[in-house]
């Protein structure tokens, strides 16, 4: 396929995807802006003024970064996740397989599909934010950069999980029992110097505790771990996922029923 074609197909994916979310935006983009408004209600107004200060700023400040990070995470993954494993429950994807358009064509256009989403929700999770808080951007560049990148990341993952899913109960499976846990360990709500040094260490080692806090530098200008290893280290998983993801569709093994 010559590059124009290509270009053709990866907007016809990308329109596709973005058209499925949009459609039935009751069901994919209102129920994360009511529950995080919940959260800013519970976290921020009841129990903040409780806590007080936070890393210089007030409690619900504090927390906004990452209630808006968690939310792009989980919307994109599960944008991809659903998506693809339709696709692939319905053997649709098989057409799409055959036909002429590059795997990574293919990858592309749904992984940004989960993008979209994830941005399209953390648009409207910054604006009810910023019913409850005021919110300064520190540096714009680092928030737009870890924010596209976590939902590339997360895209990736959905895919992948998707690729490996065998029924409707496998997708769920991960943002359950995975996903969740890390994300409420990952310092969105508190500040991982109230810990003890040996849980310190023991949160580092999550992945989701560096993507917060550096979204959280980009918002405010404090964190708790360094912003120069967090960027590498989604750039490199976003690499690895994609390499992955291009090798599961390659070979087509779980793909085709």
């Amino acid at each position: 396929m010559e590059y124009k074609e290509q270009w053709i197909a990866f907007l016809t994916i990308l329109r596709k995807e973005i058209k499925r979310f949009t459609r039935i935006w009751v069901q994919t983009l209102l129920p994360p802006v009511i529950t995080m408004a919940l959260y800013f209600v519970i976290f921020g107004k009841l129990i903040g003024s409780r806590i007080g200060d936070m890393g210089g700023f007030s409690y619900i400040q504090f927390v906004a970064p990452g209630l808006i990070m968690m939310a792009v995470l989980t919307n994109a993954y599960a944008n991809v996740v659903s998506s693809f494993f339709s696709a692939k429950f319905q053997r649709s994807i098989e057409e799409v397989l055959v036909s002429p358009t590059p795997n990574y064509v293919i990858l592309l256009g749904y992984t940004m599909g989960g993008v979209a989403r994830g941005l399209c929700v953390g648009l409207l999770v910054t604006i009810m934010a910023l019913i409850f808080t005021d919110l300064h951007i520190h540096s714009w560049l680092i928030t737009l950069l870890i924010v596209l990148l976590t939902s590339m990341l997360f895209s990736l993952a959905g895919f992948i999980n998707a690729v490996y899913a065998n029924t409707f109960d496998d997708v769920s499976i991960v943002p359950t029992f995975i996903l969740t846990p890390l994300t409420y360990f990952g310092g969105v709500f508190y500040s991982i110097t109230m810990l003890p040094e040996v849980w310190q260490h023991v949160s580092r080692l999550n992945p989701i505790l560096h993507i917060v806090n550096a979204f959280r530098y980009g918002l405010l200008g404090v964190s708790d771990i360094n912003i120069v290893n967090a960027i590498f280290g989604l750039t490199l998983g976003v690499i690895i996922l994609f390499m992955v993801s291009l090798h599961l569709l390659k070979t087509g093994k779980r793909l085709r029923a």
